[in-house]
């Protein structure tokens, strides 16, 4: 009785929110707007959620680094300037951890409605937005690939400190390993993301094609080139290794206690 009890005012207080939930605020340059019910109220709801669902939960802070992570892979996973063709509401939801996965489930056709119903001046002109668009998208992509290299090399510290140190808590292997797979989460979300923006552009220029054929076209095309190999890099888990945009560099290594170097007796002379 008491489990269904349980059940049953979580999933009340779901709906509650679910109903109450609108997108995150947004202030300058789409940057995410602090408040207490989209940072404090709804996430902490959301850990429960997440944990009856059966999903790691970590309690560990946020290292410098998976702040930046989150503040730019959050750039990619939303577009209020263009009324919610990317599911504006959803990624909130799924942002706070009140649903999983949520999308997987979205269709690659809102973006060209939204080009579709939108009163431009001139049919070429959504050629250009869709070019600016991904040119927005190319400029950030880089940094965003850095942070989250960022982040790969902290968990990768976290596992060597944790097998190393001797007065680590008792459950410090468990938030650890918890931490990681949020972590991965976040990183397949932003990888699932950005080939969805990809695919949105892809259709949206293959059927203005066929509605509006400007010579305009091109310039989108050679954008969507320009994109494409930052999707395969994303795609296979490449966000440290050099590329056509350079190294992506990672922090500096802790030099510590967790990677000994070689005993001076042992060093041949």
């Amino acid at each position: 009785m008491k489990h269904w009890l349980i059940r049953g005012a979580l999933a009340a207080t779901a709906l509650v929110l679910l109903a109450a939930c609108t997108t995150r605020p947004t202030g300058d340059f789409g940057r995410a707007q602090p408040g207490v019910l989209h940072d404090e109220i709804l996430p902490a709801i959301g850990q429960r959620a997440a944990a009856y669902r059966g999903e790691p939960v970590s309690d560990f802070n946020l290292t410098d680094q998976e702040r930046e992570m989150h503040d730019r892979v959050w750039r990619f996973l939303i577009a209020p300037h263009t009324h919610d063709w990317f599911y504006d509401s959803a990624v909130e939801i799924q942002r706070t951890r009140l649903g999983a996965n949520l999308d997987t489930q979205f269709v690659v056709d809102r973006y060209y409605a939204y080009l579709r119903g939108t009163d431009f001046q001139s049919s070429r002109v959504r050629y250009s937005r869709v070019a600016n668009d991904i040119e927005i998208d190319i400029a950030t992509i880089p940094g965003t690939f850095a942070a989250i290299c960022r982040v790969l090399e902290v968990d990768r510290q976290r596992a060597i400190a944790v097998a190393n140190v001797s007065l680590a808590a008792p459950d410090a292997p468990a938030e650890v390993e918890a931490r990681r797979w949020e972590n991965q989460q976040k990183i397949a979300w932003f990888t699932r993301a950005l080939a969805y923006r990809y695919a949105s552009y892809s259709t949206a220029l293959e059927r203005l094609l066929v509605e509006t054929p400007h010579e305009e076209a091109r310039i989108v095309d050679a954008q969507l080139a320009r994109m494409e190999p930052y999707v395969t890099r994303a795609r296979v888990g490449d966000f440290c290794l050099t590329g056509s945009g350079g190294m992506v560099f990672k922090d500096t290594g802790l030099p510590s206690r967790y990677q000994l170097p070689q005993p001076a007796a042992l060093v041949r002379k």
